[in-house]
């Protein structure tokens, strides 16, 4: 199934933490090299649903796959069977994530965070690697800035470095966890840049983020969540612009 249908398959996703159901059925698709920009209020279920799918959350029940294939298990007949740790270490190393938090190698400079999954997962070559990394690191605006230790580096600095080191591994989707609610404003615009970047690349992208300018420059489909539900999807300007939801356009009166 591969290269076929959507990137992104959800159906009736749920997933719950003790007595609280965070994810309550959810249906979605993202299409391949399209930007999904997901918005909502705190305790949405936003960025569990983001977790689960590169299953760093296990769901509870519904079908979740990524270019064609269900995350975490392998279909046998009428059955899903869990995979071992081994292959599903293997599924997330085609995805690639940016959290909120940079979550660098403190010890480690900003070259060596890079080449660091690929040289330990892909078994690359020292030179290889390297090479690889010297060009992301140039791709996100950070060729002169190799050698610094993420100590030396603003947070937009950091989150870049964090940015380069998931497109090492040659990703076929990228997630984003608000990956600018950590930074200063004065250096959101610098990570926002990268991730334009990307979106004019035709890279896979999906994005929680509470950028609502982003989201509407930037992404193809806009999903609006709320208790553990898809409230709403649609455009950017359908969503944005004229959303049909009473709860979309109370959260967006409260944001804009």
């Amino acid at each position: 199934m591969s290269a076929q249908g959507p990137m992104v398959r959800m159906v009736d996703v749920r997933k719950a933490f003790g007595h609280a159901e965070v994810l309550q059925g959810v249906d979605l698709e993202v299409e391949r090299g399209t930007v999904t920009c997901v918005l909502g209020p705190s305790g949405a279920g936003k960025s569990t649903l983001l977790r689960c799918i590169n299953h760093l959350e296990k769901i509870d029940s519904g079908y979740l796959a990524v270019d064609g294939e269900p995350i975490g298990y392998r279909d046998k007949g009428d059955a899903l069977h869990e995979l071992s740790a081994r292959e599903i270490a293997a599924q997330r190393a085609r995805i690639g994530m940016v959290f909120q938090r940079f979550n660098l190698f403190a010890h480690k400079t900003a070259i060596e965070n890079v080449v660091h999954a690929p040289r330990l997962v892909k078994r690359q070559s020292r030179e290889d690697a390297r090479t690889c990394a010297r060009a992301l690191l140039e791709r996100v605006g950070l060729a002169d800035k190799a050698d610094s230790y993420p100590s030396q580096l603003s947070g937009g600095q950091q989150q870049r470095v964090a940015i380069a080191r998931a497109l090492a591994m040659a990703p076929k989707l990228m997630l984003f966890d608000e990956p600018t609610s950590a930074l200063d404003p004065e250096l959101v615009a610098e990570v926002l840049d990268v991730m334009r970047e990307l979106a004019r690349d035709g890279m896979t992208m999906f994005v929680v983020t509470h950028e609502i300018g982003f989201a509407r420059e930037v992404g193809d489909q806009v999903v609006f969540m709320d208790d553990g539900l898809v409230v709403e999807r649609g455009t950017p300007q359908e969503v944005l612009d004229a959303p049909r939801a009473e709860r979309t356009k109370a959260f967006l009166a409260s944001v804009l």
